[in-house]
């Protein structure tokens, strides 16, 4: 239970290993998944693969996935922040490394306002400090054309519940270049479309969400992360996050030929990126981040 709900994760990877003749504590990293109204599932079975360095944790925001907390008050940025904390207050997790996914990202966002300093890092992955809706209809039209740019305008400019399948069948192929949106991990999703609705449609808190003010304040690393051909959080949004971070402890990657989520199309850069952020396991360049600011 978790600021008074119950919130549901998995776990891969032990916190503790052998070494020698001691026990090694591995970093934990705390996955925040995109929507909102999906779950953990889009991660699997892509992070497996950090297990070996790093104890990975799956969360389902409160109100989605498998989580308890029906009420639409609590579905908030500061409820959903204030959670990540709580939830590692409750299971004894210091300094964890967080990486938020699109909305994830937004909810890491306001965790790093609301809680300075309790993380190791922090991994903003696709994501964006405000939303633009011209500049991504922009991005769909170039991405899939005058008729893609057309529903995604219709869309995100008065979301409903019932317009999410149809959104996701038509327009959500064009959101990767290479792995499908649509494989396994998003059909085994436990949808919440009501929380999508009620955060990202009208009057809902998306659309006033706006971190441009605190993000010169981070104290945390950042490492930012984005696809050259993500349509709904475009790269434009990644470079505005940079240029607002402080210089000495934050890191953008731009991958070519990538979309949102860059662990789909390009799971080995954006693997080999988090190891070398979080300080385990090898760190070979794969050849395709572009490195934008000051290393971490």
């Amino acid at each position: 239970m978790v600021n008074g709900a119950p919130l549901y994760f998995d776990v891969e990877g032990a916190e503790l290993v052998p070494d020698g003749g001691s026990l090694r504590k591995k970093p934990t990293l705390l996955l925040l998944h995109g929507g909102p109204g999906f779950d953990h599932a889009s991660f699997k079975p892509a992070f497996s693969g950090l297990s070996a360095d790093a104890q990975v944790i799956y969360l389902d925001h409160r109100g989605q996935g498998r989580s308890g907390g029906s009420d639409p008050a609590t579905w908030t940025l500061a409820q959903w922040a204030d959670d990540v904390k709580g939830f590692c207050d409750t299971l004894e997790i210091e300094k964890p490394y967080v990486l938020g996914n699109s909305f994830g990202g937004f909810v890491a966002m306001e965790y790093l306002r609301r809680h300075p300093g309790h993380a190791a890092g922090v991994i903003l992955s696709s994501t964006s400090a405000r939303m633009q809706l011209d500049l991504i209809v922009k991005a769909f039209t170039r991405r899939g054309g005058p008729a893609i740019g057309q529903a995604a305008d219709d869309f995100w400019s008065d979301i409903k519940a019932d317009k999410v399948l149809p959104y996701a069948a038509q327009v959500m192929p064009y959101y990767t270049v290479k792995a499908p949106m649509d494989g396994p991990g998003r059909a085994r999703s436990i949808m919440r479309p009501e929380v999508l609705e009620h955060f990202s449609g009208k009057g809902g808190e998306m659309w006033g969400m706006d971190f441009r003010d605190s993000l010169p304040r981070v104290t945390d690393p950042v490492l930012v992360l984005c696809g050259d051909q993500d349509p709904i959080t475009p790269w434009e949004c990644s470079e505005e996050i940079i240029g607002l971070l402080p210089k000495a402890t934050s890191q953008l990657h731009r991958f070519p030929h990538c979309g949102h989520g860059t662990f789909r199309d390009d799971p080995d850069g954006t693997f080999a990126l988090i190891r070398k952020f979080m300080g385990v396991g090898h760190t070979v360049e794969s050849g395709q981040g572009v490195p934008i600011n000051a290393p971490v």
